[in-house]
């Protein structure tokens, strides 16, 4: 049953291999010898080959003749073939002889195609570097001929699509390799023009600036014209109206004069086109260099560094010369080259796009604006000359319309110059002191002789003065006033035009401009005229004359306030009675220099009455008194007559309260003189001699040296004295002791101490007098009586101090 299978797994395997291909026989075989029966198996495949054997030699016996059949055809065949490669070989050669020629002709014409196709390479290779050339060749041109812009776009050009389409070649590879180094060249050649640009607007910036202020001028003219032939009109009709009410001095100056229009006479100007800012300046380095570094993906930088330099440039220009204060023109050049450099950043800022912007521009002015205004605080504030301060007001107005005219805000620059107009007036205060001394010292103090009607009328110009009674009078004749008056009054106008002179053009209301004049001209009158009139009151050596005819002068300058008052209100166009107007205080002004020169004459007569005092020369022991007056007190009695004399002219009031004031002064003073304590006696022929002074000066005022006096007022200066005297002269002590103290006494107003002092002095004379002495019962009897009355006298003197 084994050997049974076993053969027929023998069998299968034979026919697998029989049937299978060699190249998968291996996993077949694997399993012949993977058995036991590899004998049995060699056996069976032994006998199958010779199986196989018998059959292969049982066909080939079959077809055997065939194949003799065919060997002897190929045999006839074989002849037959050598003929016909005889033919063939004869037939070739002749068709080699015969394509020798073509063959020639076939290399040229392959050599001929070859060389076209070559041309053909190089038509189209030329094709594509003959731009890179060509666009190499343009660079190179453009950047001999500077056109750095234009060489940036045909690099880009050349690298971006000639180079790629040209190929790989030597010299696109060289080109290709100086490409950065040329842009960096670019770059530099770029940068350097900004450099030049940048230090040229530096160093041009004052010509700029020049410039658009000349162009601004021109234009606020052009816009103002019709306005400024209103004004000319209003100011021709101001002046007639002034002058008419108020009799403006006509060699005066006037607020609408040429002088005043401006620091540049705009009608003087060339009628040709001023240049502006990009006719003075080429801005095509900037704009060249802004679009390289654009191309060149840098632009950050190039702006950076633009806003960096023109910062440093910024404060470089707002640095002000260390003299600057010194001339009209140094402020003129600080101003141009400032406005120079905002008139190019302004350019700047409308011609490219984000190189700088309006924040930019804004930082600029605001720190500009600051240093600006702090520089002019500092050197404006050396300024002592009111004309320079006057141009650099009418030029930083013009500085700030400038900028206004770019759209730079400009309060700051009018609030400051409204700071400048108090240094202004104060200036002005200093100026019109000197002003005002002088008129003072070269016054002669003398009423103003006028000759003819000419004179009259040329003075009545300058000051408004009105009296009937002096216009009925015949020339010659006197106005009761010196020269002082109507120079002061010119003054006044003066320093009113003045301060109209800096109110202008500030963008002032006409009340604001009115209340700026009001006010300072109240400091002129309050201040520098009160005290130049107090100092010429006060000073040395001034007469009583000279003092007279202040007071008259001031009485005239007080009278004419109200038309000061009109002047201002015609210059202004603001009416007097407008609410909160401040009223001019120079009625106030004259009235305390009156009563201060009124003082004066008080003070000074007192002094002259003391100088005539000191040349009392009283023998105090004299035994008799002569009979008429002294020396001394009879110059004195005349000095005060031609003194009164020239009182004339003075308010009565004035007149009345000197003259009471100087017979007040002599009567103390003669009683003091008296009473002094280096006179030690007195006899009673010394005060007989008084006495009889003492009538002259009773007469003098009796004979009412100045009038308005009733009855005997004058007298009452001398009641003291004169009650004193009679005291002493009658020897009526008794009843002077007995009503002492009644309102009706005889002797109301002799003082007990005074009495006392008195009789005391006349108590010792008594006693070392022997002149009498063949009288000395009479004497002893006068002496107790001295004494009985100096005793009464203590004990009344004591009793009232109880």
């Amino acid at each position: 049953m084994a050997s049974a299978e076993t053969a027929a797994e023998h069998e299968r395997i034979l026919r697998e291999i029989e049937s299978t291909d060699t190249n998968c026989i291996g996993p077949t075989l694997r399993s012949v010898y993977d058995g036991q029966e590899h004998g049995l198996f060699m056996d069976k495949l032994e006998g199958r080959i010779r199986n196989h054997d018998r059959e292969i030699e049982k066909m080939c016996n079959h077809h055997f003749q065939g194949f003799v059949d065919s060997i002897t055809e190929l045999l006839k065949v074989r002849g037959e073939a050598q003929k016909l490669k005889g033919q063939v070989t004869e037939t070739n050669q002749k068709l080699q002889n015969d394509g020798k020629e073509l063959l020639t002709s076939m290399d040229e014409l392959r050599q001929c195609r070859l060389q076209q196709r070559n041309i053909a390479t190089t038509i189209d290779k030329l094709t594509h570097c003959l731009p890179v050339l060509e666009m190499y060749s343009k660079l190179q041109e453009q950047m001999r001929a500077k056109r750095y812009y234009p060489a940036l776009r045909t690099l880009e050009q050349l690298e971006e699509s000639c180079l790629p389409q040209a190929g790989s070649y030597r010299f696109c590879a060289i080109m290709a390799e100086n490409i950065p180094r040329l842009r960096t060249q670019i770059r530099d050649v770029s940068m350097s023009d900004l450099k030049d640009f940048l230090e040229s607007i530096r160093k041009h910036s004052d010509k700029i600036g020049e410039t658009a202020m000349k162009q601004a001028q021109v234009q606020i003219a052009r816009d103002n014209a019709v306005t400024s032939q209103q004004r000319s009109v209003s100011g021709r009709r101001i002046r007639k109206e002034v002058c008419s009410g108020t009799e403006v001095d006509r060699t005066g100056s006037n607020p609408f004069s040429e002088k005043d229009s401006g620091i540049l006479d705009v009608e003087d100007e060339e009628e040709d086109e001023i240049p502006g800012a990009q006719d003075l300046v080429d801005f095509s380095p900037v704009y060249r260099c802004l679009h390289i570094y654009t191309v060149l993906g840098a632009r950050d930088t190039f702006e950076n560094y633009y806003r960096k330099q023109r910062r440093k440039q910024a404060r470089l220009v707002l640095q002000p010369h260390s003299n600057m204060h010194e001339t009209l023109e140094g402020y003129r050049r600080y101003f141009n080259q400032i406005v120079g450099f905002f008139v190019v950043e302004d350019h700047i800022l409308h011609t490219t796009q984000g190189l700088v912007n309006r924040a930019y521009v804004e930082e600029l002015w605001e720190l500009a604006l600051s240093k600006t205004i702090a520089a002019l605080r500092t050197h404006s504030s050396y300024c002592t000359d009111p004309d320079l301060i006057l141009d650099l007001k009418n030029l930083i107005v013009l500085f700030a319309d400038t900028l206004q005219g770019y759209g730079f805000p400009v309060n700051q620059l009018f609030d400051m110059l409204l700071e400048m107009r108090d240094q202004y007036g104060e200036i002005l205060l200093k100026k019109w002191n000197q002003s005002f001394r002088q008129i003072l010292d070269q016054d002669n103090y003398s009423p103003i002789p006028v000759a003819t009607p000419e004179e009259y009328q040329r003075i009545a110009g300058q000051f408004p003065f009105q009296d009937p009674e002096l216009d009925k009078m015949l020339f010659p004749k006197k106005l009761p006033f010196s020269e002082f008056v109507p120079k002061v009054y010119s003054q006044l106008k003066e320093f009113i035009y003045a301060c109209l002179k800096y109110s202008e053009d500030l963008h002032l209301s006409s009340t604001e401009i009115d209340d700026m004049i009001r006010k300072s001209t109240n400091l002129l009158l309050t201040r520098t005229l009160s005290h130049c009139l107090q100092y010429a009151i006060k000073k040395k050596n001034v007469g009583l004359a000279e003092l007279v005819q202040i007071i008259i002068n001031t009485t005239h300058l007080e009278q004419s306030c109200h038309y000061l008052e009109e002047f201002i209100s015609n210059i202004t166009n603001v009416p007097p009675d407008t609410i909160n107007a401040t009223k001019l205080y120079g009625t106030s002004t004259f009235k305390d220099a009156r009563h201060a020169a009124e003082e004066e004459i008080y003070t000074n007569l007192n002094q002259k009455i003391d100088q005539f005092l000191q040349l009392a020369d009283y023998d105090w022991t004299a035994a008799q008194g002569g009979g008429q007056a002294s020396d001394y007190l009879s110059d004195l009695i005349a000095f005060l007559c031609s003194t009164f004399a020239v009182f004339t002219h003075l308010p009565g009031k004035v007149a009345q309260t000197a003259c009471m004031s100087a017979c007040k002064h002599l009567s103390t003073s003669l009683l003091q003189l008296l009473l002094e304590a280096d006179v030690r006696q007195v006899s009673m022929g010394a005060l007989q001699q008084f006495n009889v002074d003492v009538k002259e000066c009773e007469r003098f005022a009796r004979a009412g040296p100045v009038p308005g006096f009733q009855g005997d007022t004058l007298l009452l200066a001398f009641i003291d004295l004169r009650q004193l005297l009679d005291l002493f002269t009658q020897w009526d002590w008794s009843t002077y002791l007995a009503d002492y103290g009644r309102p009706t006494c005889k002797y109301l107003r002799v003082n007990p101490h005074t009495a006392l002092a008195l009789l005391e002095k006349m108590k010792d004379t008594s006693r070392k007098n022997n002149m009498f002495a063949q009288f000395r019962k009479n004497e002893r009897d006068k002496q107790k009586l001295i004494d009985t009355v100096v005793k009464q006298l203590r004990n009344l003197i004591a009793t009232n101090q109880a």
